[in-house]
């Protein structure tokens, strides 16, 4: 008799292209792969996969199993989803988070997940979107909070906010009240997220022109890190004002006028598309509806400064 696990072996033997990763990704040994595949294809009668070179490949049956063996694990999910409790939800989700995210809504988002999906843990990596992008490719993560969308094969994506690119400065800079143009800015050094990500890029891009001086240009991995220079009046953080709130309302930071305008930073929830990722997308959905409500309390603030 057929059985899910042996399905989903298979799929994932396939998708991954050898029995040790399918092993890796299931947590099982290579063995165990090998056995399910075995009795799979006992119980079906004919030969599912071509083991030449140490790659597995799809036989012509094997293309078409793929076919049913996707509808049947996708049906079992959406069952599993709808009907049963949610704290049979159960295993460990890997995660990937841009640091924008965590300086918002993140903790919100952790405590809605323990409290609805009570047996699901998180194990949460914070990084720069192209290293968490490599990272959920190279399928090390399973759900990817970056800077979006990601136009990789194989990869599902949902919009989940845009969050405005600002100047801010500390008030030792005396740029607070006054109209700051693009030569006043590039006075300051300028800090911002490192080096291979679009906000740096951008800042590089709308300083580089030959009517203005070279600009200082600071990058740091930590947004800490870029709060508490530019407090210090070190120079002016090119950073989303949402993640700052605090830091404006105590008046250790300014959101400065200024007619420099650079693209907001859309962020997607990000995943492969694989045989079962029904906890992954009701995750994503979460994070949808708390980094939606999230932003109308941002843009309400932005408006107030």
């Amino acid at each position: 008799m057929l059985d899910f696990k042996s399905i989903e072996t298979f799929l994932w033997v396939v998708k991954l292209g050898s029995f040790r990763s399918a092993a890796q990704r299931m947590n099982t040994t290579q063995p165990a792969i090998s056995q399910r595949i075995a009795q799979l294809e006992r119980e079906m009668g004919v030969k599912l996969l071509n083991r030449d070179h140490r790659v597995a490949s799809p036989t012509p049956s094997g293309r078409q199993m793929i076919v049913y063996a996707e509808k049947l694990i996708g049906l079992r999910a959406e069952m599993m989803a709808e009907i049963c409790d949610r704290s049979a939800v159960r295993g460990v989700l890997r995660l990937g988070v841009a640091e924008t995210i965590v300086h918002t809504w993140l903790p919100q988002l952790v405590k809605r997940v323990n409290e609805i999906y009570p047996n699901l843990s998180l194990e949460i990596e914070v990084d720069i979107t192209p290293n968490l992008t490599a990272r959920l490719l190279a399928q090390e993560i399973e759900l990817a909070f970056v800077v979006g969308p990601l136009s990789a094969p194989d990869v599902q994506s949902r919009v989940l906010c845009d969050y405005d690119i600002n100047f801010l400065a500390s008030p030792l800079l005396g740029l607070g009240n006054i109209k700051v143009t693009r030569r006043d800015l590039a006075r300051f050094p300028m800090i911002t997220f490192p080096r291979k990500t679009r906000p740096y890029e951008a800042v590089r891009g709308v300083f580089d022109r030959p009517d203005l001086p070279p600009i200082r240009l600071h990058a740091s991995a930590s947004l800490a890190t870029v709060i508490h220079m530019a407090i210090e009046g070190l120079g002016i953080a090119v950073i989303p004002s949402a993640i700052v709130e605090n830091e404006l309302a105590a008046g250790r930071l300014q959101l400065l006028d200024t007619d420099v305008k650079l693209s907001p930073l859309t962020f997607t929830a990000s995943w492969l598309a694989a045989p079962d990722t029904a906890s992954i997308e009701r995750v994503a959905g979460l994070a949808h509806q708390i980094a939606q409500a999230g932003a109308a309390v941002d843009a309400a603030a932005a408006a107030r400064h």
